[in-house]
């Protein structure tokens, strides 16, 4: 017991763990939902032990920075696309299976995006055809993992596999015979490979990567889910004539290229959309400050200023506010608060322009006053 706080030594509910070993990826998959935490008002905080305090206001900053995913139309649309692409390769192992790229910009939650895809698809697989496999393997129908800058083919079996908890020796093809063996026992049916532009290189590579790509979809019989940023720039599923372009030519036609826009609000649509995005974050937070339309109303345009329509840095700037907010006791979000706050390089960048745009009245966040109380 803490004689300084009365209050037993407690962990809290971070959640560490690897998406891209298999005992993480299990966590992600299997792991409870969250519990937000009580709504309390500031006074019944100023009447709360110190300790009992500091375990509310812990599991109230685990809570905050840990918020989503968020069904977004734009989260949405990408897994129906998912599904689609995914689930409908039901061929056999002797043909090979379309491959999916989600190809966007950085910022944009993309690779949380596929991942809750994923977990998703995991657990319908689970649910339908049960947690063992007919020879009594655990069932994994979906794994998932990250590369690094200049990946080769031996790298990428090497990955696989050290998910799989496999050996990580000997050369590529015993890589690939090792991986594919676990991918065809434990019933593997997608593979999620995100930060798939490591393997692009330069555009001198675009073959090399074409090759190894190709390779994969020949070897694992299962549905590649590819993630990355600006992919199709380099020239990846452009058709072409030469030798090297119908390499490329030939990977396009196996692959259906999806994104994951960022929010924009340049007609009535989208800021409705912005806003039913601020409001369902509104109600997420736990501050015993918190107003109706404290995100949606007070903060739209600097909101949308500050993270520029981007997810990913929307909701890092809302979490460091929320924990400026608890821990000086101001227990809300302002403009005073979150001008404290610093953001993502990117961000913070672009932000006089849009700031410029919003003050001089070129640009607004808020739909039309007549459509306001639908939204």
């Amino acid at each position: 017991m803490s004689t300084a706080e009365g209050i037993a030594p407690f962990e809290g509910d971070d959640r560490q763990y690897s998406p891209t070993r298999l005992d993480g990826w299990l966590q992600e998959v299997n792991g409870p939902d969250r519990q937000q935490p009580e709504h309390l008002t500031r006074v019944q905080l100023s009447q709360m032990s110190p300790g009992r305090l500091l375990v509310h206001n812990d599991g109230r900053e685990v809570w905050h920075a840990n918020l989503g995913p968020i069904e977004t139309p734009q989260l949405v649309s990408l897994h129906e696309d998912l599904a689609e692409i995914v689930e409908s390769n039901r061929q056999d192992g002797d043909k090979t299976k379309p491959a999916a790229l989600v190809d966007a910009y950085p910022g944009l939650g993309k690779s949380t995006a596929v991942r809750a895809y994923g977990r998703a698809l995991f657990r319908k697989q689970v649910a339908l055809r049960g947690e063992t496999t007919p020879s009594g393997d655990r069932r994994i129908p979906v794994i998932y993992i990250a590369l690094t800058g200049n990946t080769q083919i031996r790298g990428l079996n090497a990955a696989i596999c050290r998910f799989y908890g496999l050996p990580t020796s000997g050369n590529a093809d015993t890589l690939a015979e090792r991986a594919v063996d676990a991918v065809l026992s434990m019933k593997t049916i997608a593979i999620i490979i995100d930060d798939v532009h490591f393997l692009a290189g330069s555009h001198s590579n675009q073959a090399r990567m074409a090759n190894q790509l190709k390779y994969l979809a020949n070897v694992f019989p299962v549905t590649l889910i590819y993630v990355g940023v600006g992919v199709q720039k380099r020239g990846l599923l452009r058709e072409g004539f030469s030798p090297q372009q119908t390499l490329l030519a030939q990977f396009g036609r196996r692959t259906t290229p999806l994104t994951l826009p960022p929010f924009q609000v340049e007609d009535e649509a989208g800021r409705r959309q912005w806003r039913t995005l601020l409001k369902t974050i509104e109600r997420k937070l736990v501050l015993a400050g918190k107003s109706p339309g404290m995100l949606a109303e007070d903060l739209s345009d600097y909101l949308y200023a500050r993270s520029t329509g981007h997810f990913a840095s929307l909701m890092a700037l809302i979490n460091r506010g929320c924990l400026r907010a608890i821990r000086t006791g101001h227990e809300r979000l302002d403009e005073e608060l979150m001008d404290r706050v610093r953001n993502d390089a990117a961000a913070e960048e672009a932000r006089k322009e849009l700031q410029a745009a919003i003050g001089s009245g070129l640009l607004t966040t808020r739909p039309a006053a007549k459509k306001r109380k639908s939204a």
